[in-house]
């Protein structure tokens, strides 16, 4: 009798072991991104799907297919817009895949993207280290970019930018988790990358790529505002989070004498100071750099004192232009917030302390200077 029963209960474990509820990949569309924008009181979405059998396995796909489409609906909501989307569809969408979410710059005005921050948040299949961008350009055309040299597009820069971000750490990419920390902390603001249509050349056509082209500050109720690129520059310096990045910059008298160095170590200190009804803020900013080029004898001090006169621009001309739009691009308010919440309390509005072009004490420092060689001096002689 008890062997009737263990010989019942082995077969039934093997029937227990059985998946029964998996659906078979080739039976499903995987989202990698999502672009919103917002039209005639719509949510516009745009749903690029790609196709994992040729990016699984290889890095560089097959070039005559397709390594995704992009789908488009609309609604009064993001959610009524995303299953009217499923209407599409010609099977089970999978969101455990989705990489990053491009807003346009409407989609980003009045609150708008809370609405959509909550949709995906709340979803069990997506997470909170879901890349976000901006952009002025057609959210439709970015998704439809390809990576150079058609690279599978699960490695391109807006899925995988911390690859990128490596080697030059010009805008620091953020998630939604960063995204909703930023929303939540003073001052309340946050910058999120923006990003615009790059065009490369092939030998027979002209591809779209994706390149930055600046920051846009989000505000829980509004967009505040976009900062180009070329007025962004201060925003590396200002983060101990930078890996490298370069500053080019005028020695001497020479208007035509211009060198560039790369730096690869920043560390940055900023300390809250009251003085009786106004708060101001030091600013001490260490960087280590190498120099990879040398022009005529042009002295180590000679390039020291230039590159500190360029980031200490850089520094002051970003935060001038927040000042502007009234944005606290550093925020500044989040270290009074941190080191002395009393006084905070004292001096914020709505989170933020008030700001103007004194309110900064900056300081640069070179702590190390390298050559990559052992000579400081022009590897060919004149």
């Amino acid at each position: 009798m008890n062997k009737r029963i263990l010989i019942l209960v082995m077969v039934l474990t093997t029937l227990l072991a059985g998946c029964w509820d998996v659906k078979a990949p080739e039976r499903m569309l995987y989202i990698h991104a999502m672009g919103l924008d917002y039209k005639d009181g719509k949510y516009e979405v745009y749903a690029q799907i790609i196709d994992f059998t040729t990016t699984a396995k290889n890095e560089q796909p097959v070039t005559d297919v397709p390594q995704a489409e992009v789908g488009h609906a609309s609604g009064k909501t993001i959610n009524e817009a995303v299953f009217n989307l499923y209407h599409s569809m010609d099977s089970a969408v999978l969101w455990g895949f989705f990489s990053y979410v491009v807003f346009s710059e409407e989609a980003l005005k009045n609150g708008r993207a809370n609405q959509v921050i909550d949709a995906f948040i709340r979803y069990r299949e997506t997470r909170y280290q879901i890349w976000v961008y901006g952009t002025m350009d057609p959210v439709k055309d970015i998704l439809l970019s390809t990576p150079n040299l058609n690279r599978s597009i699960s490695l391109s820069k807006l899925g995988n930018p911390e690859n990128s971000y490596e080697q030059e750490s010009f805008i620091k990419p953020i998630n939604f988790r960063t995204l909703i920390i930023g929303l939540n902390e003073p001052s309340y603001e946050i910058g999120i990358p923006f990003v615009r249509i790059s065009e490369w050349k092939t030998e027979k056509e002209t591809k779209n790529e994706v390149e930055l082209s600046g920051v846009g500050i989000l505000s829980p109720k509004s967009f505040k505002g976009f900062i180009p690129a070329e007025k962004a520059n201060g925003l590396q310096w200002m983060t101990n989070d930078t890996k490298r990045g370069e500053v080019t910059s005028k020695v001497g008298s020479n208007e035509e004498l211009h060198f560039t160095v790369v730096v690869d170590k920043v560390k940055v200190k900023v300390k809250p100071i009251v003085i009786k009804n106004k708060v101001k803020f030091d600013v001490h900013i260490k960087l280590d750099f190498n120099i990879s080029e040398f022009k005529d004898n042009v002295s180590i001090e000679e390039i020291r004192k230039a590159v500190i006169k360029e980031v200490e621009k850089e520094v002051k001309d970003t935060y001038e232009e927040g000042l502007e739009n009234e944005i606290d691009i550093y925020r500044l308010s989040e270290y009074l917030y941190r080191k002395n919440i009393k006084a905070w309390k004292k001096f914020q509005n709505n989170g933020k302390v008030e700001l103007n072009e004194d309110s900064i004490k900056l300081k640069v420092e070179i702590n190390k200077i390298k050559s990559q060689r052992k000579s400081f001096k022009e590897t060919v002689d004149k």
